[in-house]
């Protein structure tokens, strides 16, 4: 089953302009008043202009940002909390560099003025503090626009079709996976869910995770459809295995697993997730 693109929300854009341009204003008066504590009075022109390369680098910063919540959502499994801590260094270090670049470009190559932007350990371990509550809080506005921005979307948003049920005999009755440098065989009936984790597939296997390489699509290409569902373009579920399905948010809703685990069920899936397990909501 292959998802539809989503179309482009051009809101999307306009709500983080808005809101980057009022925190450029807002912090270009903190800085006024921070320096102006410490002895050092400056202008709020050149304030804002220090903001605006920050705020400048952030907003180049974004695409990447958004790309990091689609491929390791942070209310999926708990190791993508990991993977976005650890996003944490070079989202610090690239906004860090690219704001001083751009500063310095201003001033020096610009306004003709000297600036200065010290590289060292301290300055380096300050502004990674500042980027600590930046990421946070730049990680809560894409979690809630994704949510808050799509509530008036229709409750039924269309559907891709189903994917061509594989033949009978190309349905894999077991798969080979790798444990501990070994060739073991994984019966498919024994599979709880399925995660796509880039080029590999994670099956869920009675508390267990095995790695196997290939995509989720082509993995449940090879699975047997009656059985096993799309639900999310992250993860594939045995129906067998759904123990409970709660409202969730943004008309999506939430499945728990008999391991314990929990998995969304993406809007533009339930359609064909209740052709095998209906919903009454």
């Amino acid at each position: 089953m292959t998802a539809e693109p989503e179309r482009f929300d051009w809101r999307v854009p306009l709500v983080w302009a808005v809101m980057l341009t009022v925190s450029v204003f807002a912090h270009a008066y903190v800085e006024v008043a921070n320096e102006a504590s410490r002895g050092h009075p400056i202008g709020y022109g050149r304030a804002l202009i220090l903001e605006t390369a920050s705020h400048l680098v952030v907003a180049a910063l974004l695409p990447a940002l958004y790309w990091l919540h689609r491929g390791w959502p942070v209310d999926g499994p708990r190791r993508n909390i990991l993977i976005h801590l650890l996003g944490l260094v070079p989202f610090s270090i690239a906004h860090t560099l690219g704001m001083a670049a751009l500063r310095l470009l201003w001033f020096a190559g610009i306004a003709g003025e000297r600036y200065e932007f010290p590289l060292t350990i301290d300055r380096l371990g300050f502004e990674f503090s500042k980027d600590i509550v930046n990421y946070t809080l730049l990680s809560a506005g894409v979690f809630a626009l994704n949510h808050l921005l799509r509530r008036d979307r229709a409750t039924a948003p269309s559907v891709p079709a189903p994917a061509a049920a594989p033949a009978v005999g190309s349905l894999a009755d077991r798969f080979a996976v790798r444990k501990r440098g070994k060739e073991i065989m994984v019966e498919v009936a024994d599979i709880d869910w399925v995660e796509a984790a880039g080029n590999y597939a994670v099956l869920h296997v009675g508390g267990e995770t095995l790695e196997i390489r290939s995509s989720l699509s082509k993995l449940e290409g090879e699975l047997d459809p009656k059985r096993f569902v799309r639900v999310h373009k992250s993860y594939v579920v045995n129906v067998a295995r759904i123990t409970e399905v709660t409202p969730w948010i943004s008309g999506d809703w939430r499945i728990r697993l008999q391991d314990g685990a929990e998995v969304n069920l993406s809007r533009r899936y339930r359609q064909r997730f209740e052709t095998l397990v209906p919903v009454k909501s």
